[in-house]
């Protein structure tokens, strides 16, 4: 009975040892609830005029898109394989605003906004992707981009491609979770639980994570980031 017991504490041992030696992902958080450490802002208009005031600001504890001028909050470093969980709401009237991955060379499109593939969260758009000279495929690519002969990733292209559905936002005024999955070369999307979009065939595969101003004040109470680990590592 005593040489059992004993085989059976060393069992438990070995398979502590075994699942405590396994990488386990670590959910960080993006955003403090202080200030933008970890982030810099490109707003074009701050360039040569040091009364305009950044778009970017920390209210309550949450972190404010005031929506103009027109720019991008961008985090210092590149990510790979992640799920990004983010939590937002219109704070006012509801508009614009969208959620970039994979971002890199700033100011290549309209000398605006970083190349990068755009999570779209305009209200009662949410979920679109806009290819921002960076590109990637879905299903029903026609049905949801437009004719072919137009498609393209350049100003004056068709850049959109229609998400799945449109009615996965809560009403105005209500927080909304998007979850953005970026592994390899397949980026998925989900708002409230619903999958909004999914594609595959990106042109890249890593880079910045980028929150636009683009025209309406948008809140945002958590941005957390989970490593996507494969099961080989």
């Amino acid at each position: 009975m005593k040489q059992l017991l004993n085989k059976l504490i060393l069992v438990s041992l070995l398979i502590l040892i075994i699942f405590s030696c396994k990488k386990v992902p670590k959910t960080t958080s993006l955003f403090n609830g202080q200030d933008l450490t970890g982030w810099h802002v490109d707003v074009p208009a701050m360039d040569n005029n040091d009364t305009v005031q950044s778009p970017f600001i920390i209210r309550e504890g949450k972190l404010v898109s005031l929506g103009t001028p027109g720019g991008h909050l961008i985090t210092n470093a590149e990510y790979q394989n992640y799920r990004l969980e983010v939590e937002y709401r219109f704070a006012g009237e509801p508009g614009n605003c969208g959620l970039l991955v994979h971002a890199s060379t700033p100011r290549a499109l309209y000398q605006m906004f970083p190349k990068s593939l755009e999570v779209q969260m305009m209200h009662e758009n949410a979920g679109d992707f806009w290819c921002i000279v960076e590109d990637i495929e879905v299903e029903n690519m026609e049905t949801r981009r437009g004719p072919k002969e137009e498609w393209g990733i350049t100003e004056g292209k068709l850049r959109r491609i229609k998400n799945l559905t449109d009615d996965s936002e809560n009403p105005l005024g209500e927080w909304n979770t998007m979850v953005v999955e970026c592994f390899e070369n397949s980026i998925y999307a989900w708002v409230n639980g619903d999958l909004v979009n999914n594609g595959f065939n990106c042109t890249v595969e890593k880079g910045q994570i980028a929150v636009q101003a683009e025209g309406s004040e948008v809140e945002f109470r958590k941005i957390e980031l989970t490593p996507i680990i494969q099961l080989s590592e």
